[in-house]
């Protein structure tokens, strides 16, 4: 059985263009610009390179943004300061701090301090207990909505299914876990999460009809881990060194590719997965913090 593959470009596009016209209708119907503010402290190029592509979509779709490039040395009372003054920003509905963040910053204290109606990174305790508790207001990260959104629109059956995730990081794998089991449509699957300290590990995951890959190891899930016909949904992105291409390294996923395509009914590729659904998601949840502050449905 040859994998189909799952394309999360094509896919991201289709919610783009969803986002668009709501952003146009936003404009002309109620005068409001969905507006994101995104911060980025120190040089880190991984970083900074996810932050240009935000801005770029934010000028593709429509949005305004805001830019704020701070520093490796700023103090986590600096960067709070900022936050506060986006909090009460008007043309600011949605928030982002880029992560990593350096030492002597907290992020816990800092995905606190984010307005949670403005939190569209969905890191806010209050958003976290939403997402736990199933209601709706709240915000859900980006990349465990976009893998949501993946599996929605390639057909896949959640309800019933028994869905394994690697990982439980608090960034995708618990909350990729929380959307997937909840009471709602296009959910009430059964969801194992697996980590470092979980025994027979390989078993678990054959056992999965989805397996959600996110623990930042490279081709760390091989062909033996995997049953004939399983939705395979790869969200690691890796650097492996390659002196065969001119930048010397490639990315790679968690999933050995070539050896579980095989095997897999759909699976994600590397790069072109799960990556774009990512930013998609935040320039639906920019979206959606906009209507939401005004009362619109």
């Amino acid at each position: 059985m040859a994998g189909k593959l799952i394309d999360g470009k094509a896919i991201a596009e289709q919610i783009n263009a969803e986002t668009v016209a709501q952003i146009t209708r936003l404009k002309e119907q109620h005068r409001l610009t969905p507006g994101l503010a995104v911060i980025l402290v120190g040089e880190d190029p991984a970083s900074a390179a996810y932050v240009s592509m935000k801005d770029k979509m934010c000028a593709r779709l429509g949005l305004y943004s805001e830019r704020i490039n701070l520093p490796a040395s700023t103090s986590e009372g600096e960067l709070l300061a900022i936050l506060n003054d986006l909090n009460f920003k008007r043309e600011i509905h949605g928030i982002l701090v880029q992560s990593p963040l350096p030492p002597q910053i907290s992020g816990e204290v800092v995905f606190a301090a984010v307005d949670p109606s403005k939190d569209v990174d969905g890191f806010h305790p209050l958003n976290v207990g939403k997402l736990a508790l199933g209601d709706p207001t709240g915000f859900s990260p980006c990349t465990p909505a976009g893998v949501h959104e993946l599996l929605i629109r390639s057909g896949v059956k959640i309800d019933g299914a028994h869905a394994v995730v690697l990982g439980r990081s608090r960034i995708v794998g618990r909350p990729v876990s929380l959307i997937l089991s909840q009471r709602a449509s296009n959910a009430n699957a059964t969801v194992t999460v697996c980590h470092s300290r979980s025994r027979n590990l390989a078993e678990i995951c054959r056992s999965a009809d989805i397996l959600i890959a996110a623990i930042g190891a490279p081709h760390f899930v091989t062909a033996d881990m995997v049953r004939d016909g399983a939705v395979v949904i790869d969200v690691g992105i890796n650097r492996v060194e390659d002196r065969t291409v001119g930048k010397g390294y490639r990315l790679v996923g968690d999933v050995d590719f070539d050896a579980v395509a095989p095997k897999a009914s759909l699976i994600t590729p590397v790069p072109g997965g799960v990556g774009p659904m990512t930013i998609a998601m935040l320039m639906h949840n920019t979206v959606r913090a906009a209507q939401l502050r005004r009362g619109i449905v």
